[in-house]
């Protein structure tokens, strides 16, 4: 029996919305992406969403808005993947990396808060395997060093506080419960939020992504989304559906811009996962509960998905083998793969990568990263899985694991 990672999970359904846009004569940004645009926000709870061509491509347009530049830095985890970071020096500002905490994979809080400098303009947590940060302890160690922000643009001034931009890319779908119980979903919890569809991803669009914003009485939610449709179209004051009207063929760059729009080819897929999005959703926490129920009483840690204020997208499973050291991770991976099941690791951490080794990063200064590293195994979770498929993965995990324990 063979096990996939993470196919991504097409039907009819797709194909259907696909033919549509196809036969429309109209496949590039125009009224499908709008249309996804206005379902992500329905569904984040937020005055508007911008769908462009990558979750990467949302968070370095959203550092450009914010006028984040060479001499600033922008703390990110040294546990993640490489675009938390590359946006940062996309901009020409300095990551700044914050070690995970011992005992979970967010970040060390408390180094966090040691790590802002007047140079801090922005936070970028990430909500990894689809589980929301603390955030409310984020926003309370911006505000308690709130003292040494200093403004540089209007949108900073704006906020008058570090920004926290959050790499939501694993949890779209994901929500937390505020103090009165309301439910409050990812998207709308920090001040601004990345997804990625990518083809691995819950919900995707082959590639794509949104970014959404907290509503703020501050700032002007047209003039924001004009901004991004600038930025991600060549600073070209139309777009092409704006330009189909009547005698409206003339248009403005008004900046040397980039190109990260997405297609109504791509929004047509994300708009009927969407359709389906709640029973994809359903059938990960139904393989997930499988999981937890045969691997926690054998030893095996596993991230807590689902908790009383705070659910998953449960993007990611994500396994702790305690006691074991990397070698043994990796033998363990490798036996998976010669039974055909599909394993992998979230992640490896940024200062063990050469790009960041350049930046004089050392992973022995990182060691909590190191550690939830060298012990982790994410297994097979995508809605494709059949109920033989599960049982397979955790009969052959639970034997060779075993050994280990």
């Amino acid at each position: 029996m063979k096990v996939m990672f993470s196919p991504p999970d097409i039907g009819n359904e797709e194909i259907i919305e696909i033919g549509e846009v196809l036969k429309s004569g109209w496949i590039t940004t125009g009224p499908k992406t709008k249309e996804f645009e206005r379902i992500i926000a329905n569904y984040c709870g937020t005055n508007r969403a911008v769908c462009l061509n990558s979750a990467t491509a949302c968070m370095e347009l959203t550092l450009r808005i914010l006028g984040v530049k060479a001499g600033d830095e922008v703390i990110v985890p040294a546990y993640t993947y490489t675009a938390t970071a590359s946006v940062v020096c996309h901009v020409g500002a300095t990551p700044v990396f914050v070690d995970s905490a011992n005992d979970s994979l967010e970040m060390d809080y408390e180094k966090l808060e040691s790590l802002i400098t007047e140079k801090t303009k922005v936070i970028i947590p990430v909500d990894l395997a689809g589980i929301v940060c603390d955030y409310q302890k984020i926003y309370d160690i911006v505000e308690k060093k709130k003292y040494l922000f200093t403004p540089e643009t209007s949108i900073q001034e704006k906020f008058g506080r570090i920004v926290i931009m959050a790499d939501a890319a694993h949890a779209y779908g994901a929500y937390i419960k505020d103090m009165a119980g309301n439910k409050v979903m990812c998207g709308a919890i920090a001040d601004f939020t990345s997804f990625s569809f990518h083809a691995v991803k819950n919900l995707t669009t082959a590639e794509g992504g949104a970014i959404t914003w907290k509503k703020n009485s501050a700032i002007s939610d047209d003039e924001l989304y004009g901004q991004y449709m600038l930025l991600s179209l060549h600073g070209q004051s139309k777009d092409a559906l704006a330009k189909t009207k009547l005698g409206a063929w003339e248009y403005d760059i008004v900046a040397p811009y980039y190109k990260c729009n997405m297609t109504d080819i791509a929004a047509a897929v994300g708009i009927a996962q969407q359709r389906k999005y709640d029973s994809l959703l359903m059938r990960r926490k139904e393989i997930i509960e499988k999981y937890n129920e045969q691997f926690i009483p054998l030893g095996i840690e596993v991230l807590p998905h689902y908790e009383k204020d705070r659910y998953s997208s449960g993007h990611l499973y994500i396994t702790k083998i305690p006691g074991i050291n990397e070698e043994q991770r990796n033998a363990i991976i490798l036996e998976m793969a010669e039974r055909e099941i599909a394993c992998n690791v979230h992640y490896k951490p940024l200062p063990m990568m050469t790009a960041y080794k350049a930046y004089g990063l050392d992973i022995k200064d990182f060691p909590n990263a190191y550690m939830h590293f060298a012990k982790e195994i994410t297994l097979p979770l995508h809605t494709c899985l059949t109920n033989e498929e599960i049982e397979y993965v955790i009969s052959t995990y639970c034997e060779i694991v075993g050994r280990y324990l």
